[in-house]
């Protein structure tokens, strides 16, 4: 069964990240039905957005927030549908993932001008975790539209006065466009990259700085690769197949390359 997991996964890397429950729901009629649960926790895809009935704020909702049927609100830490029994953060993490959405709400607004963005924490072992979620759905002017998502999971581990950080990020995108100049246009793909570092922790809010700025760092980074590998290519094909110019003047640049030639045969004579 391994085998037919690691393909399974390997096909949900090629297909499109916005088609993702539906691509899951066709393969899991494909696959042994054990490999459904794993599947699930191993595939990301596009996070949802909720409205928090207490705050009226949005949230983001994935795996990390979910307890059976029910989801956590980051903003009044309760769970909708009403679940009594439902895990959350120690009061001392609690605290420090309200600081967290706080400052994560002003990097949405300065990096994406818009979006939903959560952050969650919870205890495990001898660590605790921290999830950043940022959501942007384009407006759909021009035309266009599309979504940017990112995941950014860490795996934090006090040391003394100093912590190691273990992201895994995901992005996610796709950009669809029909209009007169580009016509239709498909663009999606999802990425994932991961980075261990350690930063010196002197008081529990240094965390928050330390995953900010990992946070920005990888961003940074994943963004420059997808527009390296997905438009970067792109422009490289549509230049190969479609000059930019008329064929009038494509014409008349060979034409001229023509007589250009033929009269360096002439003088070689």
């Amino acid at each position: 069964m391994s085998d037919q997991f690691d393909c399974a996964l390997d096909l949900m890397r090629r297909l499109p990240p916005q088609n993702v429950e539906d691509n899951l729901a066709k393969l899991f009629e494909l696959v042994h039905p054990d490999l459904a649960d794993e599947l699930l926790s191993s595939v990301d895809q596009p996070l949802k957005v909720k409205r928090c009935s207490k705050s009226g704020k949005d949230y983001l909702v994935c795996d990390y927030n979910r307890d059976g049927d029910s989801y956590r609100s980051p903003w009044s830490n309760e769970y909708e549908p009403e679940l009594l029994d439902g895990a959350v953060p120690s009061p001392s993490l609690r605290k420090l993932e309200i600081a967290a959405n706080e400052a994560f709400d002003t990097y949405r607004e300065m990096y994406y001008e818009g979006g939903v963005s959560s952050v969650y924490a919870f205890d495990m072992d001898d660590k605790f975790a921290i999830v950043v979620l940022i959501k942007k759905v384009s407006d759909g002017t021009r035309r266009m539209k599309g979504a940017w998502d990112s995941i950014h999971v860490f795996e934090v581990s006090e040391r003394g006065r100093n912590a190691q950080y273990q992201l895994t990020s995901t992005v996610m995108l796709y950009m669809i466009t029909n209009n007169q100049d580009l016509g239709n246009l498909n663009l999606s793909g999802s990425m994932t990259r991961q980075v261990e570092q350690d930063y010196p922790v002197d008081d529990p809010s240094a965390h928050i700085a330390n995953v900010g700025r990992m946070v920005e760092d990888m961003e940074l980074k994943m963004r420059n690769s997808l527009q390296e590998v997905y438009f970067g290519k792109t422009k490289d094909i549509v230049n190969d197949l479609r000059s930019l110019g008329s064929l009038a003047e494509s014409k008349k640049q060979a034409q001229i390359q023509k007589e250009l030639v033929g009269r360096l045969m002439e003088r070689n004579k």
